[in-house]
């Protein structure tokens, strides 16, 4: 057999998750920092391994600043500076650096449970009681207690589950916990992170990350988890071969991935999801809260405005919003000036690190500058411009909707009665699905956020619905809404809409343009996401479809902040499949972790834009500005 460890999970593990320097620095980490390893022991007695970054400067006293992950902190030993050290942005303004295994991980003591349930109600009198929010305590305490030149302050970031371990830590917080930043913050793995879109398994990402990360470790060790090994560099007819979901595990898994059994186990919002939704612990927050995101996220855009959200309604003193125009993690990556073909004109990963990150934890860590920074700062892209505003979605917007109408056309109102009125249809079939991207790579690349869409829209089982070119500018702001009408002759079917910027023809082509790009006519995909049909009701409760009968489906996509330039068109496409971004719907009402080949089914789906059944995507329309 040929090893591969599928691209998407190397960059996912390896790039998005680490700090690297930025490519215009040459600061030495290791003539201005001593590392240090330690074993912090937990209040049940295990015992985390810590890498401490302590400044050579012992002139001063300087703030702790934590990042807790499950990723390891390769290479191991003090005279290997790990190549997880945070941003040399921050190491030049001064900081004593803690990075630490979490319990049950690489070198760290202890058993691992995938996004650990907090302990509600738990009490600090509970000696012995351990999650990971006590775990960031009792760390920060040791931490107080035993380094002799801070400053008595403390701050927490990370990005991804990382995120998740800094959102964590503002549950019962250390006192001297004063400043936090989830980034791309891990918050719900059934209704919108990583491994799920409203209850659709997100299957590749899903065997990918699973098959490497979720290898058992039954003690600590330096070394890596070996990467899960398959033989086929194309992904669309791997996963197509693959057959049912139940193969997963018999082909490949064989039993030894816990959290894959999990997954299978866990078909519906149950209690094993609802244990682990961080962002239902997030009331009265005290330390400051830099919540950061990426508008092309692909992983956690969900988990980035639902903790933000989360936090900010739950009364907290201090929560701040920055959302730039990146791919998981991507400003931690190059200049983030573009992605893919699609450019923003702007080095926006810089102004992030010079504006908005180190001004957050110099004000509230260290007390030496103003923080000139709004409650939300957004990248408006299209426009390709930095805004702020006072909340999110902004105040300004005002609800529009976009409407599904005859001849493929979109409109700004419903359909009236007469001609043009009644349905479209479509033969859905689970052999041939739509894929994700045009190319058959294993790969996910982080560009499908921005895919050029031309390629779904000539298939004939994708509904392609758009306007005239705007005659000015048209601002999104804010989630998109879409509320369809549907029948179907199976009992259970995906839909999946997108939002799409279509550019007009004379569009400037990249320069220069190695790739010979034409990006006249591109189908920039804005925001995309799917809804399994059965869960159109209860995530808890799933219900089949009556075959033939009219549906109302109605769902929340991912926020966008996206001007449609003058001339530009807006397209909407629905269609049934996504492959293999998400699994298989078999289109007949069963537990789809347990289907077998005969309940994969052809389905005509239907989608109503009648008077009376009118189906629209609504969306927060801005201000026209100049």
């Amino acid at each position: 057999m040929n090893a591969r460890l599928a691209p998407h999970v190397l960059c996912w593990m390896l790039l998005v998750l680490s700090h690297p320097a930025r490519a215009d620095e040459s600061y030495s980490v290791s003539s201005h920092y001593t590392k240090h390893e330690a074993r912090i022991p937990m209040r049940d007695g295990v015992k985390l391994y810590t890498a401490l970054y302590v400044p050579k400067d012992a002139t001063r006293r300087y703030p702790i600043l934590i990042t807790r992950t499950p990723y390891g902190l390769r290479p191991y030993g003090v005279d290997n500076p790990s190549s997880w050290f945070p941003r040399r942005s921050l190491a030049r303004a001064g900081y004593i650096f803690a990075l630490q295994d979490v319990r049950g991980r690489n070198l760290s003591e202890g058993e691992f449970v995938d996004v650990r349930p907090l302990r509600a109600g738990a009490s600090r009198a509970q000696a012995r009681a351990t999650d990971e929010s006590t775990d960031a305590y009792d760390t920060i305490e040791w931490l107080l207690r035993n380094l002799s030149n801070h400053n008595g302050k403390v701050g927490m970031m990370g990005v991804s589950y990382p995120g998740f371990y800094t959102v964590a830590a503002l549950v019962n917080a250390h006192p001297a916990l004063r400043a936090a930043s989830p980034q791309a913050p891990v918050t719900d793995w059934f209704l919108g992170d990583d491994f799920h879109q409203n209850g659709a398994l997100l299957l590749a990402p899903a065997f990918s990350f699973i098959g490497t990360f979720g290898q058992p470790r039954p003690q600590p060790t330096r070394k890596p988890a070996r990467p899960h090994e398959h033989d086929s560099p194309d992904g669309y007819a791997f996963f197509l071969q693959l057959g049912p979901l139940s193969n997963v595990d018999a082909l490949h898994f064989k039993g030894r991935i816990g959290f894959w059994k999990d997954l299978m186990a866990h078909g519906t919002y149950d209690a094993f999801w609802k244990a682990r939704a961080v962002v239902d612990h997030l009331h009265k927050v005290r330390p400051a809260v830099l919540t950061v995101g990426g508008w092309f996220d692909a992983e956690d855009l969900y988990g980035t405005l639902k903790t933000h959200q989360a936090i900010a309604r739950g009364g907290a003193r201090d929560a701040r919003l920055v959302m730039g125009p990146w791919s998981h993690g991507g400003w931690d990556r190059g200049a983030g000036d573009r992605l893919g073909p699609v450019s923003f004109q702007a080095r926006t990963s810089d102004f992030y690190h010079d504006k908005v990150e180190v001004p957050f934890f110099e004000h509230y860590l260290k007390g030496q500058r103003k923080l000139d920074l709004a409650r939300v700062t957004a990248f408006e892209t299209g426009t390709n411009q930095w805004r702020s505003h006072a909340s999110w979605p902004p105040a300004e917007a005002r609800p529009d909707r976009l409407c599904l109408a005859a001849a493929g056309r979109l409109t700004f109102s419903p359909p009236s009665t007469g001609a043009g009125s009644g349905l479209d249809e479509y033969v859905s079939d689970p052999d041939r699905p739509v894929p994700y991207v045009p190319n058959t790579s294993f790969e996910m690349p982080r560009e499908y956020m921005v895919e050029d869409q031309r390629f779904a829209s000539r298939r004939p089982d994708v509904l392609v619905f758009q306007t005239e070119p705007l005659e000015e500018d048209l601002t999104m702001a804010g989630p998109l809404k879409p509320l369809l009408y549907v029948s179907t002759s199976g009992t259970d079917s995906d839909f999946v809409v997108k939002l799409v910027d279509v550019y007009p023809d004379d569009f400037p082509n990249p320069e220069p343009n190695p790739r010979g790009l034409q990006l006249g006519g591109y189908q920039q995909l804005v925001r995309g996401t799917v809804m399994r049909g059965k869960f159109r009701s209860s995530f808890e409760r799933p219900e089949p479809f009556v075959p033939w009968k009219a549906t109302r489906l109605r769902f929340e996509m991912p926020d966008v902040y996206h001007t449609f330039r003058r001339g530009h068109r807006i397209m909407v496409q629905v269609q049934s499949s996504w492959f293999p971004l998400v699994d298989r719907n078999p289109q007949t009402f069963v537990d789809i972790a347990r289907a077998r080949p005969a309940d994969f089914r052809r389905a005509m789906q239907r989608v109503h834009r009648s008077p009376t059944l009118p189906s629209c995507v609504g969306f927060g329309r801005m201000p026209r500005r100049i």
